[in-house]
């Protein structure tokens, strides 16, 4: 299999999660994916293609959500999701990148657990909810509520990429659309609305281990701002893009700068 790579689920205090990892390299690194219409189930290659920069250095594994989406699901579930399944997995002190609603559950992870994360990149993410955040989490809110899941996929993609690259998919939008709209749509909404759930700020200085916080400026679903204000509460480095919006985890740049952190030596 390309990139040693697997598809399996786990089971763990009742709840089912699949995973998929990939790599050779014997240093775990867990990767918690942001919010998203589709389950994690049949992508092992694309993701481990996506990240193929890290599979000589590490081991990586990246966690979906648990089956069943409770009502009232939290970000802090999220967190507590990651670390029984890290917990059942015997990974301990892992490299661990967190994308959007994946990067507000990881700060739990970091702040209860923090034997359990060594480095931590916290991408495109915020750590409590402003004005935009609300926005859109209320908009894809009404239109799940109202039965228009390709108003919902053009929303979200008008949200989280910049003009220029939504334009280019206009020629084949219909299938874009059609193929991106959520199966379980009260499921989609549970998620989302899991978002509102996070209020970390006021404990960031809790995090002990080592982290780069990426954002970008023209982000319109966290803000650059959120970015900007989590790594001033923490001391702690930033690196900001201008243009990639709140689709910046898929530019090669992003991962650039994952890897430089994860892979380089620590001052202490």
């Amino acid at each position: 299999m390309i990139f040693d790579t697997k598809e399996s689920t786990i089971e763990v205090g009742g709840m089912s999660i699949d995973y998929v990892v990939f790599g050779r390299g014997s240093k775990p690194m867990v990767i918690i994916p942001g919010l998203t219409f589709k389950r994690l189930r049949g992508t092992g290659i694309t993701l481990a293609h996506m990240y193929r920069d890290f599979t000589d250095d590490f081991r990586v594994y990246v966690f979906d959500r648990r089956k069943d989406i409770p009502d009232g699901y939290s970000v802090e579930d999220i967190a507590d999701e990651i670390y029984s399944a890290m917990k059942a997995l015997s990974l301990e002190k892992a490299c661990v990148l967190g994308v959007s609603q994946g990067g507000m559950a990881v700060q739990y992870l970091a702040m209860e657990h923090p034997e359990m994360v060594e480095k931590l990149v916290l991408g495109v993410t915020l750590s409590r909810p402003n004005p935009t955040m609300r926005e859109a989490v209320a908009e894809w809110t009404a239109l799940t509520e109202n039965g228009d899941l390709e108003g919902l996929v053009l929303n979200s993609m008008r949200r989280g990429y910049p003009p220029e690259k939504f334009n280019k998919f206009r020629l084949i939008m219909p299938a874009i659309v059609k193929a991106g709209k959520p199966k379980d749509p009260t499921e989609f909404m549970r998620m989302a609305k899991a978002c509102l759930t996070c209020d970390t700020y006021d404990s960031l200085n809790e995090i002990k281990c080592p982290t780069l916080v990426i954002g970008d400026r023209q982000d319109n679903i966290v803000t650059g701002e959120a970015s900007v204000e989590i790594a001033e509460k923490m001391g702690c480095e930033l690196v900001m893009f201008d243009g990639y919006c709140h689709s910046a985890y898929e530019e090669k740049a992003f991962n650039k700068e994952v890897f430089r952190f994860f892979t380089e030596q620590s001052e202490n």
